[in-house]
């Protein structure tokens, strides 16, 4: 659908808290595009006003991303640039710009990245654990069975995982963790580039106790150790595996046999009815 008269979408990356971290090329950008579309306008139009670019600012957010989508797609198609800015960091990342992205690439908007600040990739450095590879997990559902079943596929993962958190979440956060992971280290970085940064670096019980003390503020990202018991784990999976094959023998259904064998064993039920779904395609 793109012609030569079609505009570009621009990502650009912005603070996560500090005004002064933003490029020159970003500054350039948003002075330079016919329009910006923002997570929330009130917190960009602060950004544009620190640094005196004036710019229309469209609304771009997790509840309008249909409507909103449209009108800002015909826009680009129409020839008009348009910035996509979040309210920090770099936009598309567990964010709701992703869905425009995914919009303007189905139409072959031409896009452009301008790179900045990342809270996870920051939070990684700053952490003191393996930077090497890591996994992005985000937010963590809020549907109980559907957190469960992302906290139980993250017990065998080797690679250092990072979540996001809101302060009025992360006490339950982090005993969820607790209770699925075990007592792992976890660096937890909040108000990253403000006044009052911080990162603590502990493990996952004292992070329970320090915050049962004081009362969580600001965003945070969580760091949390990968799993170092992997050799183990397989052990209990193959006993688990073994087990509900012995109970499907005597009859039981395969979620039956799975559920019991897992709680038997001590190991995840996901994974293991995983394997045992694997196992009966093999044979």
């Amino acid at each position: 659908m793109s012609t030569s008269s079609t505009g570009t979408l621009y990502l650009v990356a912005t603070p996560i808290g500090n005004l002064s971290d933003i490029s020159a090329r970003a500054i350039d950008t948003l002075t330079s595009v016919d329009f910006v579309a923002a997570e929330d306008t009130r917190i960009t139009r602060k950004l544009l006003e620190h640094y005196g670019i004036k710019k229309p600012i469209v609304s771009y957010y997790q509840h309008n991303t249909r409507v909103s989508g449209d009108k800002i797609l015909s826009r680009i198609i129409n020839g008009e640039n348009c910035a996509l800015v979040t309210d920090a960091g770099t936009p598309a990342i567990s964010d709701p710009g992703e869905e425009l992205v995914r919009i303007c690439a189905d139409e072959n908007i031409p896009m452009v990245i301008i790179p900045g600040p990342c809270a996870a990739v920051s939070a990684v450095a700053l952490s003191g654990l393996d930077s090497s590879r890591f996994t992005f997990e985000g937010y963590l559902p809020v549907d109980k069975k559907k957190r469960k079943s992302h906290l139980e596929e993250l017990q065998i993962e080797k690679r250092t995982m990072v979540l996001y958190e809101a302060p009025h979440k992360l006490n339950r956060t982090l005993i969820d963790l607790l209770d699925t992971l075990g007592d792992r280290r976890i660096s937890i970085s909040r108000e990253m580039t403000k006044i009052y940064e911080e990162t603590l670096r502990l493990t996952l019980s004292e992070a329970i106790a320090h915050f049962d003390i004081t009362p969580p503020r600001g965003e945070f990202v969580l760091v949390i150790e990968g799993d170092k018991s992997q050799p183990d784990f397989e052990n209990k999976l193959n006993e688990g595996i073994k087990y509900a094959t012995e109970l499907t023998e005597k009859g039981l259904t395969k979620r039956d046999a799975v559920k019991r064998a897992a709680e038997e064993v001590g190991c995840s039920r996901n994974s293991l009815y995983k394997l045992m779904v694997e196992k009966s395609k093999d044979s």
